[in-house]
């Protein structure tokens, strides 16, 4: 059975659990990082020397990085989530890389300072740039789905998993969210999705 490790609260996290709901894999999940700790103690350390989560054990084989942990899922499992063909492949890939290299460290500065972050405390200056860079990348996104249903085409793959997440917390966020009807097409699509459901819509902490 797969065994996670990783606190819900964790948009990274939810990218692999999404993932595994999608797939109907069974597994255990357990709690670490954030205000349970433990992903620095040295049994957690031996699994990911970055320790940070998540980390999957496979019965035996440990893999961490989210992004490689979705591929791996997908290829093991021929779920069709994860194309062969070496085209297809890379258009999942591009936008996989996309959301780790933009989309996130964009929106981060936001989601700090407005989730994780005394009210006193907040650099609001910091929250506003934020928010119109990310602004602006979405409206790049609301673009690409013109005529799409999904990141990648018409079908649902592990390209619109890294992205859907953030997305989610987007929309919850306390910033401006500019009227993108495709992009609000697609995260609609993503809502009725169950393991989205389960998985990504949570409370954001």
């Amino acid at each position: 059975m797969l065994k996670v490790y990783g606190r819900t609260s964790s948009v990274n996290v939810q990218k692999v659990m999404w993932v595994i709901g999608e797939l109907g894999l069974e597994y255990e999940r357990m709690d670490v990082g954030g205000a349970f700790g433990q992903n620095d103690q040295d049994w957690y350390l031996a699994l990911n020397p970055m320790g940070r989560v998540p980390v999957l054990d496979d019965d035996g084989y440990i893999l961490w990085e989210s992004h490689s942990i979705i591929r791996y899922l997908a290829r093991k499992h021929a779920s069709g989530l994860y194309p062969s063909d070496p085209q297809a492949c890379a258009d999942v890939d591009k936008w996989m890389d996309w959301q780790i290299g933009f989309q996130q460290p964009a929106i981060t500065p936001a989601f700090w300072n407005l989730i994780r972050t005394a009210e006193a405390d907040r650099d609001m200056a910091a929250v506003q740039a934020s928010s119109a860079e990310t602004a602006k990348l979405y409206r790049m996104v609301d673009q690409h789905l013109q005529g799409r249903d999904f990141m990648a085409g018409n079908s649902f793959s592990i390209a619109d998993v890294p992205v859907g997440a953030m997305t989610y917390r987007w929309y919850g966020l306390e910033v401006e969210h500019p009227d993108y009807p495709n992009l609000r097409a697609w995260y609609e699509r993503l809502t009725q999705r169950p393991a989205y459901q389960e998985h990504v819509m949570l409370p954001i902490t």
